[in-house]
């Protein structure tokens, strides 16, 4: 069974939720797009901060080389004015040494040159302002060959030289006179400024490092700090022993202050002396901008997410909300509570959905309104029916339960000589009457909370909520002896009287079925004895208590799968073949086993349980058949319905459902029907008779002529078939009279068109003589007792008329036949 809808919506968990979903779908897929959106801009981040670095050092090093270029022009153009001096020239002609060392000390005092020095022709000095060793010998040499070979008097290349542990920028001009009578070469010391210049205008730092011969890598200049140009020497030195070029895409430093990329430029200087300037820039300085971007973009991101979250939320609430809402009231709906009107939800789609809704709701209701009319309203007097007779009674007997001390009582009355008057007067006139009778009862339970219905056929009920015997007594006798008062019925004057039934709860019953039940009983025993009313005493209930025990349980039989299908086959008695069967219900007890029909069956029909069975039965036949014609097998079926059956008005649409349902053609459905449930109300026996006949369903007469049923009836009844009671089939060999009635009725039927199937057939004599009696069709022990409904298609493939019985086998089949039909 399905767990009610409210119960499903409790039951949701919140990870399953709609508007989480909706929250959780939309918000990640923002955050997987901003996910892959800042690794591509980290990874993009990355790219450019390196691309950065590296033109940040090719710039450094264009700047830094510019800068010495300057310096240098700056130093030639200095340093040509003393080689253009006359009397300096002609102190070098003269070779007056005192007059050249005063005019290279004046004159680099004056340009602020660390030293001065002048070499003749061959590059040998001739004087100097400080002592340099053969080192300058051979500098002096290597600037004159280059500018010899540049072949230019303005030699501009850079060429540096440490003295001292201090790095001089050196310049070369030669002195002509005016061919070349020699050489100045000033030194110029390079100090920490060109390297504030660099950092001022490229954010590099240089750091020149030179060594003599073999001898460690020192650092010459430098701003950075002892420890910094530690570790610096120690991480480059290893480098600069495997060989460098120039121009190398840049590698890593780890310094104290953080990562840096560096470049080396080589700067020429004396033999035996290297000198490297090493261009530095800091990796963190360098991508510090771009990371402030990237928390920037990361902050809007976060914030973006945020307000998608609050937005999403919103969202699915505006969608979720109202959904939620529709659903409680879609669970109202079901449970039958149509008087809260739906809200309109916006002017959206989901504002058209609750539009929507509440027309449902408007339609639903007015059709709940009619239905209940419909199913608990008799449709000719207008009065409350047994469905709903019964509802208020089980109501009432639970409002006494409430309130101790308190008492309810059921009145049940059946009209005398309603059924003369329809068959002398007609069934109008029978309609009139129950509609007048209905009239009467009204205005004599003038109070509202009490119930007056029409049952059926013409009985009536009375629930007098607040009632004991004596109220009950009182209000029969006011019924009976408003019912006496004759009625006028189309001119005629009609007497009309009742037997009344009473019962009382507590008293006489445990809940609202047995009340009723019990009142019902009362009712026939007041008919019988024509007291006018009496009340309920145990006694009139004749019923064993084995048999109150079974009708209780009886009610738990069906939910609990304990009533089992039998099936008589019926045989043609020209042919021999097996043309159908009829289908009858046992009841298989857990403990008292088998339990015969008549055990049950009355019981249900008087307490109206029958209802449940024949719907079972007809349930179970129409499946059956189902199973017969996928097998190839298409017989006919025969089922029974008692009285209680012909005056439910839902049994026809109920089984034109189960035909349907079942793909089972109406034609191979047969009802039998008894005389007497027929002549109890022909009218409305008539009528669903009719509904039958119209559906395509066939019908038939069973126990025939054992009933007070006359031939004007017989002719009006749309049946197909009769049923030959046994009793006349089992006796016609010993009783001339038995098998005159048999031949009578085979004879009327055919006349009437009608089939004839004879019951109780027990032996191969009575098959012989029921074939010259031209009878259509039998069954019988003879050829096969009743059996379970899954034998039945073994059965029937091998049946074959059986051999002649033994003559013991005819009276055993005799004693047995009545116990189990």
């Amino acid at each position: 069974m399905k767990e009610a809808p409210h119960r499903q919506l409790d039951n949701i968990r919140w990870h399953t939720r709609l508007s989480l979903r909706i929250v959780a779908v939309f918000l990640g897929l923002l955050v997987l797009v901003q996910v892959v959106t800042l690794a591509l801009v980290r990874t993009g981040i990355d790219d450019n901060a390196r691309e950065h670095l590296s033109e940040q050092l090719n710039l450094g090093e264009q700047v830094f080389m510019r800068l010495l270029h300057q310096n240098a022009d700056h130093f030639i153009e200095s340093t040509r004015v003393l080689a253009l001096d006359f009397g300096f020239r002609a102190a070098i002609s003269s070779n007056d040494q005192a007059t050249i060392a005063s005019a290279l000390v004046n004159h680099s005092e004056r340009l602020g040159a660390g030293f001065a020095v002048l070499t003749d022709t061959a590059g040998h000095i001739r004087a100097s302002t400080t002592e340099l060793g053969q080192t300058a010998d051979g500098l002096v040499s290597s600037l004159m060959r280059q500018a010899g070979n540049e072949q230019t008097q303005d030699s501009s290349s850079i060429h540096v030289m440490v003295l001292d542990g201090r790095l001089f920028q050196l310049v070369t001009v030669p002195v002509k006179a005016p061919l070349t009578i020699g050489w100045v070469v000033m030194g110029f010391k390079l100090d920490n400024a060109l390297l504030l210049d660099m950092r001022r205008l490229t954010g590099v730092d240089v750091v020149v490092l030179s060594r003599q011969g073999k001898r460690p890598w020192e650092t010459t200049l430098s701003q950075l700090p002892q420890t910094t140009a530690k570790a610096l020497l120690t991480q480059w030195s290893p480098m600069a022993e495997a060989g460098r070029e120039q121009g190398q895409a840049p590698s890593m430093l780890a310094l104290p202050e953080g990562e840096h990329v560096w470049r080396s430029i080589t700067l020429e200087g004396p033999q035996g002396q290297e000198v490297e300037a090493l261009l530095l820039r800091s990796v963190d300085e360098a991508i510090a901008p771009y990371h402030r971007l990237e928390g920037t973009i990361l902050l809007f991101s976060v914030l973006g997410v945020a307000v998608f979250a609050v937005g999403s939320a919103l969202t699915a609430r505006r969608i979720v909300g109202p959904v939620h809402t529709l659903t409680k009231l879609a669970q109202r709906l079901s449970d039958g509570d149509y008087a809260v009107p739906v809200p309109q939800q916006g002017n959206d789609e989901i504002g058209a959905l609750s539009i929507a809704f509440e027309s449902m709701r408007q339609a639903m209701q007015q059709r709940e309104n009619e239905i209940r009319a419909v199913a608990f309203t008799d449709g000719l007097t207008q009065m409350p029916n047994w469905a709903r007779f019964s509802a208020d009674v089980k109501e009432a007997v639970a409002d006494v339960r409430q309130q101790p001390g308190s008492a309810c009582a059921v009145l049940m009355l059946d009209l005398d000589r309603f059924k003369h008057v329809n068959d002398v007067l007609g069934h109008d006139t029978g309609d009139q009457l129950l509609q007048l009778v209905g009239q009467r009862l009204r205005r004599l339970i003038f109070d509202p909370r009490n119930t007056v219905a029409r049952l059926s056929g013409d009985e009536f009920a009375v629930l007098l909520r607040q009632g004991d015997v004596a109220q009950a007594k009182a209000v029969a006798r006011t019924i009976l002896d408003r019912l006496d008062a004759p009625l006028m019925l189309n001119g005629q004057t009609v007497d009309v009287g009742a037997g009344i039934g009473i019962a009382v709860y507590p008293e006489h019953a445990n809940d609202g079925d047995e009340l009723i039940r019990r009142a019902e009983v009362a009712m026939y025993k007041a008919k019988q004895t024509h007291l006018g009313h009496i009340v309920f005493r145990p006694e009139l209930d004749m019923r064993s208590d084995e048999a109150l025990s079974l009708l209780g349980e009886l009610r738990r039989a069906i939910e609990h799968q304990e009533l089992r299908l039998f099936l008589q086959p019926k045989v043609c008695m020209a042919s021999g073949e097996v043309k159908g069967a009829e289908a009858l219900v046992r009841w298989q007890h857990p403990t008292r086993g088998m339990v015969p029909p008549m055990k049950f069956i009355p019981f249900a029909e008087q307490t109206g349980f029958i209802r449940q069975i024949t719907y079972w039965l007809l349930e179970e036949s129409a499946r059956i058949w189902r199973q017969w014609a996928d097998s190839g097998l298409r017989l006919d079926l025969s089922v029974n319905l008692s009285a209680r059956d012909l005056i439910d008005s839902d049994l026809p649409a109920h089984l034109n459902r189960l035909l349907i349902l079942h793909g089972v053609p109406p034609e191979h459905l047969c009802l039998e029907i008894t005389e007497s449930a027929i002549m109890d109300d022909p009218n409305h026996a008539l009528q669903t008779l009719e509904q039958f006949h119209y559906m395509g369903v066939k019908m038939a007469i069973d126990d025939f002529g054992t009933g007070y049923s006359s031939l004007a009836y017989l002719k009006r009844l749309p049946v197909d078939e009769l049923k030959i009671d046994k009793s006349f089939v089992m006796n016609m060999q010993h009783d001339s009279q038995d098998e005159k009635i048999v031949r009578s009725v085979i004879d009327l039927a055919h006349n009437m068109g009608l089939r004839v199937v004879a019951e109780g057939l027990e032996d191969r004599r009575a098959w012989e003589q029921l074939s010259a009696l031209d009878c259509d069709l039998a069954q019988g022990y003879w050829i096969a007792k009743p059996m379970p409904s899954d034998q039945f298609l073994a059965w029937a493939s091998t049946w074959q008329l059986p051999a002649q019985p033994e003559a013991g086998d005819a009276v055993a089949t005799r004693q047995t036949q009545d116990a189990t039909a």
